[in-house]
Protein backbone atom coordinates (compact mmCIF):
# COMPACT_ATOMS: atom_id res chain seq x y z
CA UNK A 1 0.00 0.00 0.00
CA UNK A 2 1.20 3.56 -1.00
CA UNK A 3 2.07 5.48 1.99
CA UNK A 4 3.69 8.68 3.11
CA UNK A 5 6.22 8.71 6.24
CA UNK A 6 6.38 11.15 9.27
CA UNK A 7 8.31 11.12 12.22
CA UNK A 8 9.36 8.07 10.83
CA UNK A 9 6.10 6.55 10.80
CA UNK A 10 3.22 5.40 7.87
CA UNK A 11 1.04 7.82 6.80
CA UNK A 12 -1.52 6.38 4.18
CA UNK A 13 -3.43 8.48 1.66
CA UNK A 14 -6.15 7.54 3.20
CA UNK A 15 -5.76 9.41 6.21
CA UNK A 16 -5.40 12.55 4.38
CA UNK A 17 -8.36 11.90 2.06
CA UNK A 18 -11.31 11.32 4.99
CA UNK A 19 -9.84 14.51 6.76
CA UNK A 20 -10.66 16.42 3.49
CA UNK A 21 -13.67 14.72 2.45
CA UNK A 22 -15.25 14.94 5.94
CA UNK A 23 -13.86 18.64 6.68
CA UNK A 24 -16.88 19.37 3.79
CA UNK A 25 -19.09 19.43 6.88
CA UNK A 26 -17.34 22.43 8.45
CA UNK A 27 -17.17 23.94 4.61
CA UNK A 28 -20.61 23.33 5.06
CA UNK A 29 -21.04 25.06 8.46
CA UNK A 30 -18.58 28.18 7.41
CA UNK A 31 -20.53 28.80 4.13
CA UNK A 32 -23.53 28.91 5.53
CA UNK A 33 -22.44 30.74 8.59
CA UNK A 34 -20.77 33.62 6.23
CA UNK A 35 -23.05 34.07 3.52
CA UNK A 36 -26.02 35.57 5.84
CA UNK A 37 -23.60 39.02 6.76
CA UNK A 38 -23.84 39.97 3.50
CA UNK A 39 -27.24 38.63 2.08
CA UNK A 40 -28.70 41.21 4.56
CA UNK A 41 -27.48 43.80 2.58
CA UNK A 42 -28.41 42.46 -0.61
CA UNK A 43 -31.17 44.87 -2.30
CA UNK A 44 -33.30 42.09 -3.63
CA UNK A 45 -33.49 40.56 -0.20
CA UNK A 46 -34.61 43.84 1.50
CA UNK A 47 -36.75 44.60 -1.04
CA UNK A 48 -38.64 40.83 -0.48
CA UNK A 49 -38.13 40.69 3.08
CA UNK A 50 -37.07 43.99 5.30
CA UNK A 51 -39.84 45.71 7.43
CA UNK A 52 -42.60 48.08 5.09
CA UNK A 53 -41.00 47.27 2.09
CA UNK A 54 -42.71 44.80 -0.52
CA UNK A 55 -41.46 43.42 -3.92
CA UNK A 56 -44.25 44.33 -5.71
CA UNK A 57 -44.22 48.11 -4.29
CA UNK A 58 -40.38 48.95 -3.71
CA UNK A 59 -38.24 49.66 -6.59
CA UNK A 60 -34.21 49.06 -6.39
CA UNK A 61 -33.58 52.95 -6.32
CA UNK A 62 -35.76 52.99 -3.28
CA UNK A 63 -34.71 49.74 -1.93
CA UNK A 64 -31.86 51.70 0.11
CA UNK A 65 -34.13 53.03 2.85
CA UNK A 66 -35.28 49.56 3.61
CA UNK A 67 -34.04 48.34 6.74
CA UNK A 68 -34.74 44.81 8.63
CA UNK A 69 -35.75 45.36 12.66
CA UNK A 70 -33.53 43.79 15.04
CA UNK A 71 -35.90 41.48 15.74
CA UNK A 72 -36.55 40.48 12.17
CA UNK A 73 -32.70 40.63 11.43
CA UNK A 74 -31.98 38.63 14.42
CA UNK A 75 -34.10 35.75 13.77
CA UNK A 76 -32.89 35.25 10.23
CA UNK A 77 -29.42 35.27 11.60
CA UNK A 78 -30.06 33.11 14.69
CA UNK A 79 -32.85 30.33 13.80
CA UNK A 80 -29.56 28.31 11.95
CA UNK A 81 -28.09 27.89 15.21
CA UNK A 82 -31.31 27.03 16.82
CA UNK A 83 -30.68 24.08 14.43
CA UNK A 84 -27.49 23.03 14.87
CA UNK A 85 -28.38 23.29 18.50
CA UNK A 86 -31.13 20.88 17.90
CA UNK A 87 -28.78 19.25 15.22
CA UNK A 88 -25.97 18.75 17.60
CA UNK A 89 -27.96 16.62 20.23
CA UNK A 90 -29.64 14.60 18.33
CA UNK A 91 -26.06 13.89 15.98
CA UNK A 92 -25.05 11.45 19.08
CA UNK A 93 -27.34 8.83 18.84
CA UNK A 94 -27.86 8.68 14.69
CA UNK A 95 -23.33 8.51 14.48
CA UNK A 96 -23.71 5.88 17.59
CA UNK A 97 -26.54 3.79 16.03
CA UNK A 98 -25.61 4.50 11.77
CA UNK A 99 -22.08 4.71 11.96
CA UNK A 100 -20.36 7.91 11.41
CA UNK A 101 -20.03 7.96 7.66
CA UNK A 102 -23.67 6.70 7.47
CA UNK A 103 -24.60 9.18 9.96
CA UNK A 104 -22.90 12.05 7.66
CA UNK A 105 -24.65 11.32 4.87
CA UNK A 106 -28.36 11.43 5.99
CA UNK A 107 -27.09 14.51 8.08
CA UNK A 108 -26.48 16.34 4.08
CA UNK A 109 -29.90 15.15 3.01
CA UNK A 110 -31.06 17.28 5.76
CA UNK A 111 -29.36 20.10 4.95
CA UNK A 112 -29.85 19.75 1.08
CA UNK A 113 -33.78 19.93 1.94
CA UNK A 114 -33.15 23.32 4.23
CA UNK A 115 -31.37 24.86 1.28
CA UNK A 116 -34.38 24.08 -1.10
CA UNK A 117 -36.89 25.50 1.71
CA UNK A 118 -34.61 28.73 1.43
CA UNK A 119 -34.44 29.36 -2.18
CA UNK A 120 -38.28 28.59 -2.91
CA UNK A 121 -39.18 31.77 -0.63
CA UNK A 122 -40.50 34.21 -2.91
CA UNK A 123 -41.78 36.98 -0.10
CA UNK A 124 -42.34 35.67 3.18
CA UNK A 125 -39.64 36.16 5.54
CA UNK A 126 -40.16 33.84 8.26
CA UNK A 127 -40.12 30.61 5.46
CA UNK A 128 -36.18 31.81 4.60
CA UNK A 129 -35.76 31.94 8.43
CA UNK A 130 -37.35 28.42 8.86
CA UNK A 131 -35.38 27.32 6.28
CA UNK A 132 -32.45 28.12 7.65
CA UNK A 133 -33.29 26.29 10.90
CA UNK A 134 -34.00 22.83 8.82
CA UNK A 135 -30.72 23.38 7.58
CA UNK A 136 -29.00 24.13 10.55
CA UNK A 137 -30.18 20.68 11.73
CA UNK A 138 -28.47 19.04 9.22
CA UNK A 139 -25.30 21.36 9.85
CA UNK A 140 -25.27 21.20 14.13
CA UNK A 141 -25.48 16.79 13.33
CA UNK A 142 -22.35 17.65 11.02
CA UNK A 143 -20.79 19.62 13.88
CA UNK A 144 -20.72 16.82 16.18
CA UNK A 145 -20.25 14.15 13.62
CA UNK A 146 -17.04 15.34 11.90
CA UNK A 147 -14.43 16.09 14.12
CA UNK A 148 -15.83 13.01 16.45
CA UNK A 149 -15.09 10.38 12.73
CA UNK A 150 -11.84 12.39 12.31
CA UNK A 151 -10.51 11.93 16.05
CA UNK A 152 -11.02 8.61 16.06
CA UNK A 153 -9.81 7.14 12.20
CA UNK A 154 -6.52 9.49 12.08
CA UNK A 155 -3.13 8.02 13.69
CA UNK A 156 -2.21 9.96 16.97
CA UNK A 157 0.72 11.69 15.40
CA UNK A 158 -1.00 13.84 12.93
CA UNK A 159 -4.19 13.79 14.58
CA UNK A 160 -4.39 17.23 15.50
CA UNK A 161 -3.50 18.41 12.28
CA UNK A 162 -6.49 16.39 10.70
CA UNK A 163 -8.83 17.13 12.66
CA UNK A 164 -8.17 20.79 12.50
CA UNK A 165 -8.82 20.35 8.72
CA UNK A 166 -12.23 21.03 9.96
CA UNK A 167 -11.61 24.31 11.14
CA UNK A 168 -9.77 24.83 7.89
CA UNK A 169 -12.92 24.26 6.19
CA UNK A 170 -14.98 26.54 8.24
CA UNK A 171 -12.90 29.18 7.33
CA UNK A 172 -12.60 28.74 3.86
CA UNK A 173 -16.20 27.96 3.29
CA UNK A 174 -16.77 31.81 5.07
CA UNK A 175 -14.35 32.97 2.94
CA UNK A 176 -15.96 31.40 -0.42
CA UNK A 177 -19.40 33.03 0.61
CA UNK A 178 -17.85 36.34 0.72
CA UNK A 179 -16.65 35.84 -2.79
CA UNK A 180 -19.62 34.22 -4.64
CA UNK A 181 -21.50 37.14 -2.55
CA UNK A 182 -19.07 40.15 -4.02
CA UNK A 183 -19.74 38.54 -7.20
CA UNK A 184 -23.76 38.27 -6.97
CA UNK A 185 -24.36 40.94 -4.93
CA UNK A 186 -24.66 43.14 -8.77
CA UNK A 187 -27.77 41.26 -9.94
CA UNK A 188 -31.38 42.98 -9.81
CA UNK A 189 -32.86 39.75 -9.02
CA UNK A 190 -33.14 37.08 -6.41
CA UNK A 191 -30.49 35.58 -8.21
CA UNK A 192 -28.21 37.52 -6.20
CA UNK A 193 -29.01 35.83 -2.79
CA UNK A 194 -30.27 32.63 -4.26
CA UNK A 195 -27.27 31.78 -5.85
CA UNK A 196 -25.37 32.08 -2.56
CA UNK A 197 -27.90 29.74 -0.66
CA UNK A 198 -28.16 27.50 -3.41
CA UNK A 199 -24.72 26.43 -4.32
CA UNK A 200 -25.13 25.08 -0.65
CA UNK A 201 -26.19 22.21 -1.96
CA UNK A 202 -22.95 20.95 -4.39
CA UNK A 203 -20.87 20.87 -0.78
CA UNK A 204 -23.58 18.46 0.56
CA UNK A 205 -23.41 16.53 -2.19
CA UNK A 206 -19.65 16.43 -1.95
CA UNK A 207 -19.69 15.12 1.60
CA UNK A 208 -22.95 12.73 1.26
CA UNK A 209 -21.48 10.71 -1.42
CA UNK A 210 -17.79 11.14 -0.74
CA UNK A 211 -17.67 10.09 2.91
CA UNK A 212 -18.88 6.57 1.63
CA UNK A 213 -15.60 5.89 0.20
CA UNK A 214 -13.95 6.44 3.30
CA UNK A 215 -13.27 3.53 5.78
CA UNK A 216 -15.53 3.78 8.66
CA UNK A 217 -14.06 4.63 12.57
CA UNK A 218 -11.90 1.45 13.57
CA UNK A 219 -13.62 2.69 17.39
CA UNK A 220 -16.90 2.85 16.28
CA UNK A 221 -16.53 -0.56 14.20
CA UNK A 222 -14.65 -2.43 17.12
CA UNK A 223 -17.63 -0.94 19.86
CA UNK A 224 -19.62 -2.74 17.68
CA UNK A 225 -17.86 -6.25 17.23
CA UNK A 226 -16.46 -5.76 13.89
CA UNK A 227 -12.58 -6.43 14.46
CA UNK A 228 -12.01 -7.04 11.10
CA UNK A 229 -13.54 -3.72 9.67
CA UNK A 230 -11.31 -2.09 12.47
CA UNK A 231 -8.34 -3.50 11.68
CA UNK A 232 -8.72 -2.90 8.13
CA UNK A 233 -9.24 0.69 8.76
CA UNK A 234 -6.27 1.34 10.38
CA UNK A 235 -4.04 -0.25 7.72
CA UNK A 236 -5.92 1.96 5.33
CA UNK A 237 -5.57 4.65 7.24
CA UNK A 238 -1.49 3.67 8.12
CA UNK A 239 -1.38 2.79 4.20
CA UNK A 240 0.46 -0.46 5.70
CA UNK A 241 -1.09 -4.04 5.38
CA UNK A 242 -3.35 -5.41 7.92
CA UNK A 243 -0.77 -7.65 9.29
CA UNK A 244 1.65 -5.37 9.84
CA UNK A 245 2.61 -4.93 14.11
CA UNK A 246 1.81 -1.21 14.06
CA UNK A 247 -2.11 -2.30 13.54
CA UNK A 248 -1.89 -5.24 16.12
CA UNK A 249 -0.33 -2.60 18.61
CA UNK A 250 -3.26 -0.10 17.62
CA UNK A 251 -6.12 -2.77 17.37
CA UNK A 252 -4.54 -4.51 20.86
CA UNK A 253 -4.71 -0.82 22.52
CA UNK A 254 -8.42 0.19 21.65
CA UNK A 255 -9.53 -3.77 22.26
CA UNK A 256 -7.90 -3.44 26.28
CA UNK A 257 -9.81 0.08 26.40
CA UNK A 258 -13.02 -1.64 25.82
CA UNK A 259 -12.49 -4.66 27.92
CA UNK A 260 -11.71 -1.88 30.61
CA UNK A 261 -15.00 -0.18 29.90
CA UNK A 262 -16.55 -3.25 29.98
CA UNK A 263 -15.14 -4.34 33.47
CA UNK A 264 -16.33 -1.06 34.65
CA UNK A 265 -19.41 -0.91 33.81
CA UNK A 266 -20.02 -4.45 34.95
CA UNK A 267 -18.64 -3.44 38.56
CA UNK A 268 -20.70 -0.31 38.74
CA UNK A 269 -24.16 -2.58 37.70
CA UNK A 270 -23.17 -4.61 40.64
CA UNK A 271 -22.57 -2.29 43.08
CA UNK A 272 -26.14 -0.37 41.81
CA UNK A 273 -28.01 -4.01 42.30
CA UNK A 274 -26.34 -4.42 45.80
CA UNK A 275 -27.50 -0.70 46.71
CA UNK A 276 -31.12 -1.39 44.94
CA UNK A 277 -31.54 -4.63 46.91
CA UNK A 278 -30.44 -2.90 49.89
CA UNK A 279 -32.68 -0.15 49.63
CA UNK A 280 -29.99 2.29 50.19
CA UNK A 281 -30.51 3.93 46.70
CA UNK A 282 -33.01 5.63 45.07
CA UNK A 283 -31.73 7.08 41.94
CA UNK A 284 -32.21 6.32 38.47
CA UNK A 285 -30.88 2.36 37.58
CA UNK A 286 -31.71 2.24 34.32
CA UNK A 287 -29.47 1.41 31.50
CA UNK A 288 -31.57 3.16 28.73
CA UNK A 289 -31.18 6.24 26.78
CA UNK A 290 -31.79 8.54 29.87
CA UNK A 291 -29.87 7.21 31.83
CA UNK A 292 -26.77 6.98 29.12
CA UNK A 293 -26.65 10.62 28.92
CA UNK A 294 -26.65 11.02 32.61
CA UNK A 295 -23.38 8.99 32.52
CA UNK A 296 -22.08 12.33 30.95
CA UNK A 297 -22.36 14.23 34.21
CA UNK A 298 -21.01 11.37 36.67
CA UNK A 299 -17.52 11.10 37.74
CA UNK A 300 -15.73 14.69 38.81
CA UNK A 301 -13.39 14.05 41.36
CA UNK A 302 -9.85 12.66 40.98
CA UNK A 303 -10.35 9.07 41.70
CA UNK A 304 -13.32 8.86 39.46
CA UNK A 305 -13.38 8.59 35.72
CA UNK A 306 -14.09 12.16 35.56
CA UNK A 307 -16.43 11.98 32.74
CA UNK A 308 -18.69 14.73 34.13
CA UNK A 309 -15.80 16.88 34.71
CA UNK A 310 -14.51 16.44 31.04
CA UNK A 311 -18.12 17.00 29.88
CA UNK A 312 -18.33 20.41 31.37
CA UNK A 313 -14.97 21.58 30.38
CA UNK A 314 -16.27 20.55 27.05
CA UNK A 315 -19.42 22.42 27.32
CA UNK A 316 -17.17 25.32 28.74
CA UNK A 317 -14.77 25.87 25.72
CA UNK A 318 -16.76 25.49 23.43
CA UNK A 319 -19.66 28.16 25.12
CA UNK A 320 -16.23 30.16 25.46
CA UNK A 321 -15.10 29.99 22.04
CA UNK A 322 -18.25 31.38 21.09
CA UNK A 323 -17.67 34.15 23.29
CA UNK A 324 -14.30 35.14 22.57
CA UNK A 325 -16.84 37.88 19.99
CA UNK A 326 -15.17 35.64 16.72
CA UNK A 327 -19.05 35.59 15.24
CA UNK A 328 -19.59 38.86 16.03
CA UNK A 329 -17.80 39.87 12.99
CA UNK A 330 -18.84 36.86 10.85
CA UNK A 331 -22.49 37.41 11.23
CA UNK A 332 -22.25 41.21 10.91
CA UNK A 333 -19.32 42.29 10.05
CA UNK A 334 -20.31 43.92 6.79
CA UNK A 335 -22.81 45.88 8.84
CA UNK A 336 -20.52 46.50 11.33
CA UNK A 337 -18.20 47.69 8.74
CA UNK A 338 -20.45 50.17 7.24
CA UNK A 339 -21.04 51.55 10.61
CA UNK A 340 -16.93 52.67 10.58
CA UNK A 341 -17.34 54.84 7.04
CA UNK A 342 -16.37 51.72 4.96
CA UNK A 343 -17.36 52.68 1.80
CA UNK A 344 -17.74 48.77 0.44
CA UNK A 345 -18.10 46.74 3.51
CA UNK A 346 -18.29 43.46 1.27
CA UNK A 347 -14.80 44.10 0.62
CA UNK A 348 -13.58 44.35 4.10
CA UNK A 349 -15.48 41.11 4.75
CA UNK A 350 -13.55 39.68 2.25
CA UNK A 351 -10.08 40.75 3.80
CA UNK A 352 -11.52 39.62 7.19
CA UNK A 353 -12.65 35.80 5.35
CA UNK A 354 -8.89 35.65 4.19
CA UNK A 355 -7.11 36.50 7.44
CA UNK A 356 -8.87 34.02 9.16
CA UNK A 357 -8.64 30.89 6.22
CA UNK A 358 -4.73 31.76 5.72
CA UNK A 359 -3.79 32.39 9.20
CA UNK A 360 -5.72 28.73 10.16
CA UNK A 361 -2.78 27.03 8.05
CA UNK A 362 0.16 28.25 10.32
CA UNK A 363 -2.27 26.96 13.93
CA UNK A 364 -1.98 23.85 11.99
CA UNK A 365 1.82 24.22 12.91
CA UNK A 366 1.37 25.51 16.10
CA UNK A 367 -0.91 22.96 17.50
CA UNK A 368 1.26 20.19 16.55
CA UNK A 369 4.25 21.69 17.65
CA UNK A 370 3.39 23.37 21.31
CA UNK A 371 0.23 21.11 21.91
CA UNK A 372 -3.17 22.47 22.91
CA UNK A 373 -2.66 24.57 26.07
CA UNK A 374 -0.34 26.86 25.65
CA UNK A 375 -1.75 27.62 22.41
CA UNK A 376 -5.04 28.22 23.61
CA UNK A 377 -3.74 30.21 26.89
CA UNK A 378 -1.27 32.91 24.56
CA UNK A 379 -4.30 33.29 22.10
CA UNK A 380 -6.82 34.38 24.80
CA UNK A 381 -4.65 37.33 25.84
CA UNK A 382 -3.58 38.51 21.73
CA UNK A 383 -7.27 38.14 21.49
CA UNK A 384 -8.61 40.13 24.61
CA UNK A 385 -5.17 42.79 23.88
CA UNK A 386 -7.09 43.15 20.46
CA UNK A 387 -10.44 43.49 21.03
CA UNK A 388 -9.81 46.30 24.00
CA UNK A 389 -8.35 48.16 21.15
CA UNK A 390 -11.27 47.58 18.93
CA UNK A 391 -13.60 48.53 21.57
CA UNK A 392 -11.25 51.56 23.23
CA UNK A 393 -11.36 53.06 19.25
CA UNK A 394 -14.59 53.32 19.00
CA UNK A 395 -15.79 54.64 21.93
CA UNK A 396 -13.18 56.98 21.84
CA UNK A 397 -14.32 58.62 19.03
CA UNK A 398 -16.88 58.52 16.62
CA UNK A 399 -15.25 56.57 13.68
CA UNK A 400 -17.46 57.37 10.45
CA UNK A 401 -16.07 61.14 11.29
CA UNK A 402 -12.42 60.02 11.99
CA UNK A 403 -10.70 58.06 9.41
CA UNK A 404 -8.26 56.83 11.21
CA UNK A 405 -10.00 55.28 13.88
CA UNK A 406 -11.85 53.29 11.50
CA UNK A 407 -8.87 51.88 9.72
CA UNK A 408 -7.79 50.91 13.55
CA UNK A 409 -10.78 49.37 13.92
CA UNK A 410 -9.94 47.41 11.00
CA UNK A 411 -6.50 46.49 12.04
CA UNK A 412 -7.51 45.33 15.27
CA UNK A 413 -10.56 43.52 14.09
CA UNK A 414 -7.60 41.45 11.30
CA UNK A 415 -5.17 41.12 14.45
CA UNK A 416 -7.94 39.20 16.71
CA UNK A 417 -8.76 36.87 13.74
CA UNK A 418 -5.23 36.56 13.16
CA UNK A 419 -4.75 35.30 16.63
CA UNK A 420 -8.36 33.56 16.69
CA UNK A 421 -7.60 31.63 13.51
CA UNK A 422 -4.07 29.70 14.90
CA UNK A 423 -5.50 29.34 17.72
CA UNK A 424 -9.17 29.14 19.54
CA UNK A 425 -10.85 28.43 16.10
CA UNK A 426 -9.10 25.38 15.46
CA UNK A 427 -7.81 24.08 19.01
CA UNK A 428 -11.24 23.47 20.34
CA UNK A 429 -12.53 21.73 17.96
CA UNK A 430 -9.50 19.07 18.05
CA UNK A 431 -9.80 19.02 21.64
CA UNK A 432 -13.71 17.92 21.42
CA UNK A 433 -12.42 15.32 19.46
CA UNK A 434 -9.80 13.65 21.56
CA UNK A 435 -10.64 14.60 25.14
CA UNK A 436 -13.77 12.10 26.20
CA UNK A 437 -13.57 7.74 25.66
CA UNK A 438 -15.14 6.13 23.36
CA UNK A 439 -18.21 4.76 25.06
CA UNK A 440 -19.50 8.00 25.61
CA UNK A 441 -17.59 10.10 23.12
CA UNK A 442 -20.41 10.78 20.69
CA UNK A 443 -22.61 11.95 23.66
CA UNK A 444 -20.38 14.21 25.11
CA UNK A 445 -18.99 15.29 21.85
CA UNK A 446 -22.97 16.12 20.99
CA UNK A 447 -23.38 17.95 24.52
CA UNK A 448 -20.43 20.10 24.04
CA UNK A 449 -21.05 20.60 20.45
CA UNK A 450 -24.89 22.23 21.69
CA UNK A 451 -23.24 24.39 23.75
CA UNK A 452 -21.32 26.13 20.88
CA UNK A 453 -24.66 26.42 18.88
CA UNK A 454 -26.26 27.44 21.95
CA UNK A 455 -24.09 30.66 22.70
CA UNK A 456 -24.25 30.92 18.75
CA UNK A 457 -27.85 31.76 19.04
CA UNK A 458 -27.47 33.90 21.88
CA UNK A 459 -25.03 36.28 20.34
CA UNK A 460 -26.60 36.07 16.94
CA UNK A 461 -30.22 37.25 18.10
CA UNK A 462 -29.18 39.89 20.58
CA UNK A 463 -25.95 41.82 18.81
CA UNK A 464 -28.47 44.16 17.27
CA UNK A 465 -30.12 44.66 20.52
CA UNK A 466 -26.54 44.93 22.19
CA UNK A 467 -25.56 46.92 19.60
CA UNK A 468 -27.92 49.57 19.79
CA UNK A 469 -27.31 49.92 23.53
CA UNK A 470 -23.68 50.05 23.97
CA UNK A 471 -22.70 49.93 20.67
CA UNK A 472 -18.79 49.50 20.10
CA UNK A 473 -18.43 48.62 24.13
CA UNK A 474 -19.44 45.37 23.15
CA UNK A 475 -15.60 44.77 22.41
CA UNK A 476 -14.78 45.05 26.04
CA UNK A 477 -17.41 42.17 27.17
CA UNK A 478 -15.77 39.68 24.60
CA UNK A 479 -12.01 41.06 26.04
CA UNK A 480 -13.08 39.77 29.35
CA UNK A 481 -14.30 36.62 28.03
CA UNK A 482 -10.81 35.85 26.15
CA UNK A 483 -9.11 36.30 29.33
CA UNK A 484 -11.75 33.78 30.94
CA UNK A 485 -11.13 31.31 28.22
CA UNK A 486 -7.13 31.65 29.13
CA UNK A 487 -8.11 31.37 32.90
CA UNK A 488 -10.11 28.03 32.19
CA UNK A 489 -7.57 26.31 30.05
CA UNK A 490 -4.56 26.57 32.63
CA UNK A 491 -6.83 25.45 35.51
CA UNK A 492 -8.83 22.33 34.02
CA UNK A 493 -7.56 21.50 30.79
CA UNK A 494 -4.95 18.72 30.20
CA UNK A 495 -2.31 18.37 27.46
CA UNK A 496 -3.38 15.71 25.41
CA UNK A 497 -0.99 16.07 22.21
CA UNK A 498 0.92 13.11 21.27
CA UNK A 499 -0.94 10.73 22.97
CA UNK A 500 -3.51 7.94 21.51
CA UNK A 501 -7.50 8.44 22.24
CA UNK A 502 -6.96 5.78 24.80
CA UNK A 503 -4.26 7.39 26.32
CA UNK A 504 -6.14 10.73 26.78
CA UNK A 505 -8.66 8.67 28.53
CA UNK A 506 -5.93 7.43 30.85
CA UNK A 507 -4.34 10.50 32.10
CA UNK A 508 -7.50 12.08 32.76
CA UNK A 509 -8.17 9.25 35.53
CA UNK A 510 -5.12 9.20 36.95
CA UNK A 511 -5.57 11.26 40.33
CA UNK A 512 -1.42 12.05 40.47
CA UNK A 513 -1.82 14.37 37.36
CA UNK A 514 -3.06 17.48 37.57
CA UNK A 515 -3.52 20.12 34.22
CA UNK A 516 -0.79 22.59 34.82
CA UNK A 517 1.58 19.44 34.85
CA UNK A 518 0.19 17.29 32.44
CA UNK A 519 2.61 17.96 29.46
CA UNK A 520 4.81 15.77 31.74
CA UNK A 521 2.65 13.09 31.77
CA UNK A 522 3.04 9.80 30.35
CA UNK A 523 1.53 6.12 29.72
CA UNK A 524 1.88 3.80 32.65
CA UNK A 525 5.50 1.99 32.13
CA UNK A 526 7.15 4.63 29.87
CA UNK A 527 9.49 6.85 31.70
CA UNK A 528 8.30 9.77 29.47
CA UNK A 529 6.38 10.36 26.05
CA UNK A 530 9.06 10.03 24.14
CA UNK A 531 10.02 6.34 25.47
CA UNK A 532 6.18 5.57 24.37
CA UNK A 533 6.69 7.22 20.62
CA UNK A 534 10.10 5.43 20.41
CA UNK A 535 8.54 1.67 21.28
CA UNK A 536 5.83 2.63 18.34
CA UNK A 537 8.44 3.90 16.31
CA UNK A 538 10.06 0.26 16.83
CA UNK A 539 7.09 -1.53 16.06
CA UNK A 540 7.15 -0.28 12.80
CA UNK A 541 10.10 -0.96 11.87
CA UNK A 542 13.26 1.92 13.14
CA UNK A 543 16.07 0.99 15.97
CA UNK A 544 16.58 3.22 19.08
CA UNK A 545 19.35 4.75 16.93
CA UNK A 546 17.69 5.69 13.63
CA UNK A 547 14.70 7.05 16.01
CA UNK A 548 16.80 9.43 18.08
CA UNK A 549 18.77 10.08 14.89
CA UNK A 550 15.72 11.36 13.27
CA UNK A 551 13.88 13.05 16.28
CA UNK A 552 17.25 15.00 16.47
CA UNK A 553 17.26 16.04 12.96
CA UNK A 554 13.61 17.17 13.33
CA UNK A 555 13.64 19.03 16.71
CA UNK A 556 16.81 19.56 17.88
CA UNK A 557 16.41 17.43 20.55
CA UNK A 558 19.37 14.55 21.00
CA UNK A 559 19.88 11.91 23.27
CA UNK A 560 21.79 13.85 25.94
CA UNK A 561 19.71 16.00 28.46
CA UNK A 562 18.10 13.90 30.17
CA UNK A 563 16.76 11.27 26.81
CA UNK A 564 18.60 8.33 26.45
CA UNK A 565 19.10 5.92 23.68
CA UNK A 566 17.44 2.56 25.07
CA UNK A 567 18.82 -0.64 23.82
CA UNK A 568 15.74 -3.32 22.61
CA UNK A 569 16.40 -5.11 25.35
CA UNK A 570 15.18 -2.41 27.81
CA UNK A 571 12.08 -1.64 24.80
CA UNK A 572 11.01 -4.66 25.77
CA UNK A 573 11.54 -4.70 29.64
CA UNK A 574 8.95 -1.44 29.11
CA UNK A 575 6.67 -3.57 27.22
CA UNK A 576 6.67 -6.05 30.30
CA UNK A 577 5.84 -3.11 32.48
CA UNK A 578 3.25 -1.51 30.66
CA UNK A 579 1.30 -4.78 30.33
CA UNK A 580 1.17 -5.66 33.88
CA UNK A 581 0.32 -1.71 34.90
Amino acid sequence: MPHLQLRGLPIGIYAILLALIASMGGFIFGFDTGQISDILLMTDFKRRFANGCSIDTTSFADAGSCTFSNVRSGLIVALLSIGTLIGAVCGAPIADFLGRRNAMSVECVVFVIGVLVQITTFTKWYQFAIGRLIAGLGVGALSAAVPMYQAETAPPQIRGTLTATYQLFITFGILVAYCISIGTRSMNNSGSWRTVVGIGILWALVLGFGIQLMPESPRWSARHGDYPSARAAIAKVRGIPEDHPLVDAEVEEIENSLEAEKRFEAERLQIDQAELANGKSTKLKSRGAIYAWMECFQGFTKNSSRIGYRTLLGMSLQSLQQLTGANYFFYYGATIFQSVGISDSFVTQIILGAVNFFCTFGGLYIMEKYGRRLPLILGGIWQSGWLFVFAAAGTAKNPTENEGIGKLMIVSACMFIWGYAMTWARGIWILIGETFPTRSRAKQGALSTAANWFWNFLLAFFTPFIVSAIDFRYGFVFAACNLLGAVVVWFFLYESAGLSLENVDIMYRDPACHPWTSRQWCPPGYASRRDAEMELHEKAGMTPAQFEEKTQNQDGRSSTGGTTVRDSASVHQQNDIKKAA
